[in-house]
């Protein structure tokens, strides 16, 4: 694959509060810069990073260049004060707070919005997603006012209804995508929108003991059978590993995220035209 559609420059796939620690003083330049030539060493030319609120998503799209690629970033992810994503992202505690957010992100040269709308699935527990999930015309409000901005909106979302939500609302991209019901899967093929189901943060955790496998298998298996289905109804399923998450390694997570894909029946060819629809609509435009 040329690239990936879903990485965290700031995380390193071991140890997430480390990582982010070496950046709090000072982002660190020789870490980006050596995983920046080692997805060029891959041959990746475009990177859409999920964003952090330390600013290592934004100086590996200052730097990216210099390796014959194209980054993209939200410099931040938005999410709720007391949901899930605090600890990566800027939190709001109201709309005029989110408002202010996605000016900052604006005039900080961000390409387009990501925002934090659900949990994250619970690997303990099959079909249990961790934190409140956003309501209804929050993620609409939320949506419209990035588009108005002339921004594209990335949504951490899991869980059906949630998903229906931010479909319904005009989302660009979902990211993740867990828990899709048949309903749900035929919305997000008939959309438009990209879905990024990063799959090998599942895969990468079957055998390693730190989950129970009999959770993980089945969830996995969930998810690539929605992939199949999504891809099989014209859906956009785009490659983005979600390379820096626990044992998902950059550029190996990127690899292995396209095969999985692959196995799901997204051929090469369709990741491609996947990430050619990101590449085009996950760049600010004049609002």
């Amino acid at each position: 694959m040329p690239g990936d559609c879903h990485i965290h420059m700031v995380l390193d796939g071991i140890d997430y509060r480390k990582a982010m620690g070496a950046h709090r003083e000072r982002v660190q330049d020789g870490w980006i810069r050596a995983t920046l030539q080692s997805y060029a060493d891959a041959g990746a030319t475009y990177l859409r990073d999920g964003g952090d609120a330390l600013g290592a998503a934004k100086r590996a799209a200052q730097l990216a260049p210099e390796y014959g690629m194209e980054y993209r970033t939200p410099l931040f992810p938005i999410c709720r004060k007391g949901r899930y994503g605090g600890f990566i992202g800027r939190t709001f505690s109201d709309f005029a707070e989110y408002r202010a957010l996605v000016d900052e992100v604006a005039r900080g040269g961000g390409d387009f919005v990501k925002i934090m709308i659900s949990g994250l699935m619970d690997f303990d527990h099959f079909g249990v997603i961790t934190s409140t999930p956003l309501d209804r015309q929050e993620i609409a409000d939320m949506i419209a006012y990035a588009h108005d901005s002339g921004m594209a909106v990335m949504a951490h979302a899991n869980g059906a209804q949630t998903i229906r939500d931010a479909l319904d609302g005009g989302v660009d991209s979902v990211e993740h995508g867990a828990y899709m019901d048949a309903e749900c899967v035929s919305q997000l093929a008939e959309s438009g929108a990209v879905w990024t189901p990063t799959l090998v943060t599942i895969a990468n955790l079957i055998g390693c003991g730190r989950y129970p496998d009999e959770v993980l298998r089945p969830l996995l298996e969930l998810q690539m059978r929605n992939v199949r289905d999504c891809a099989a109804q014209g859906g956009i399923v785009a490659s983005g590993s979600d390379a820096g998450a626990y044992r998902v390694y950059h550029v190996k997570g990127m690899l292995e995220e396209s095969a999985l894909l692959a196995g799901a029946g997204v051929t090469e060819a369709a990741q491609q035209s996947a990430m050619e629809r990101i590449r085009s609509r996950f760049r600010r435009t004049e609002a």
